[in-house]
């Protein structure tokens, strides 16, 4: 298989990469157990083959070190000093399986850095194929069931009113942020006011110890999907032990950085269902093959967010389009965070609570406002292959 108009030796040739942080201010406050975001720091990248191609991606760490080490600075250093130059003007492969693997050699961690140039040249090689990244990633679905994240409330009632407000618009999923305080009772009022099918979950972004593991087994009496990341992103073994205690399936999200935590958390029986970020395995390879093993093994999946831009969100629904992707994702449309998004079209939900995925246009299925991206840009570096201009 071969790139149209391009290499016939199937590879991508990257001469250069735009690095960008642009601001965007959440329409509210989003509050979970280790802080809260109000306006996002983003780091975009715009990478340009030697054909002249050009393709869009997203870095989504945050600002500050809670959800994971990485930080939209420390990205940034990582991809100019070390991992950039191991692709600018040199051959990838197309489509580039093999990617993470030359980004991770003798490069600990960094792996939201990594992820944001691998998924990028994905991008890229979608957009030479001139094929969609769901298809060219083996993404079967045309739409994709979407949930919503409603961060920590102030009390019971105002969780509920926004639960019933998320209801009414279709999601198929609501996630409930909670955190010690703010937990067993808000879940009941919500569990109490909506119809009994509605598919509830918790999130605790570790914010709990396995000493409260009696205080988490009230959760059980909610019918929940699952409970997320109860306890340490470090903690597989202490996991399994309250996943035992529990009859509510534990999901994991901040454990499962790479393929060898998957694999413990199966071994372990750490978790019942797993988060896939590809942001923070490293990439859609990291992502596909982790997602692969869960199917083996008859582990659901799901993609959750990290309240990406446009551009992050194309990549979200490209790869909740593949089969084992079988709950909900955190996949909100555009208006549900940003007064405006940053590309057209904007990401839209149907009344059933669906995402469709744009299997027909080529590359990421979205066009970036490049002057609004301008207008919004704070720093700004363009990284360049050497003998290129």
């Amino acid at each position: 298989m071969f790139f149209h108009d391009h290499d016939d030796d199937a590879m991508i040739r990257i001469d250069r990469i735009t690095l960008r942080e642009i601001r965007l201010r959440l329409k509210e406050p989003f509050r979970i157990s280790s802080g809260v975001v109000e306006e996002r720091r983003i780091l975009l990248l715009e990478l340009r083959d030697t054909s002249g191609v050009v393709e869009w991606a997203e870095c989504v760490a945050g600002e500050q070190p809670n959800y994971s080490p990485e930080t939209i600075d420390t990205a940034w250093l990582a991809i100019r000093e070390w991992l950039a130059p191991r692709i600018l003007g040199k051959g990838v492969g197309a489509p580039p399986d093999g990617l993470f693997e030359i980004l991770d050699r003798h490069v600990s961690g960094h792996n939201m850095a990594k992820a944001a140039l691998e998924m990028g040249c994905w991008g890229v090689a979608a957009r030479l194929r001139q094929t969609s990244l769901s298809k060219l990633i083996g993404g079967e679905r045309e739409r994709v069931p979407t949930g919503i994240s409603i961060g920590i409330q102030k009390d019971p009632e105002t969780l509920v009113a926004r639960a019933k407000q998320a209801h009414k618009d279709g999601y198929r999923k609501i996630k409930l942020k909670i955190q010690p305080g703010a937990d067993v009772e808000y879940v009941k009022a919500v569990r109490e006011a909506l119809p009994g099918d509605t598919g509830l979950m918790a999130d605790a972004n570790s914010a709990y110890s396995i000493r409260d593991a009696d205080h988490l087994k009230q959760l059980d009496a909610f019918g929940l999907l699952m409970v997320e990341q109860p306890l340490h992103r470090d903690d597989l073994v202490r996991h399994a032990a309250l996943q035992r205690m529990l009859k509510t399936p534990i999901c994991l999200d901040e454990s499962i950085t790479d393929m060898t935590r998957c694999e413990d958390m199966l071994a372990l029986g750490s978790g019942r269902i797993v988060n896939i970020k590809a942001g923070r395995v490293g990439g859609i390879s990291v992502a596909r093959r982790i997602h692969d093993a869960c199917a083996a093994q008859g582990v659901p999946v799901w993609c959750g967010g990290m309240l990406e831009s446009g551009v992050g969100r194309a990549y979200n629904v490209a790869l909740a389009s593949l089969p084992n992707f079988s709950l909900p994702g955190d996949l909100s449309p555009s208006a549900r965070y940003w007064e405006r998004d940053i590309v057209a079209p904007e990401w839209t939900m149907d009344a059933d609570g669906m995402v469709t995925v744009p299997h027909a246009e080529p590359g990421i299925g979205v066009q970036v406002d490049r002057d609004r991206v301008e207008n919004l840009t704070v720093r700004r570096e363009d990284l360049r292959a050497p003998g290129y201009v």
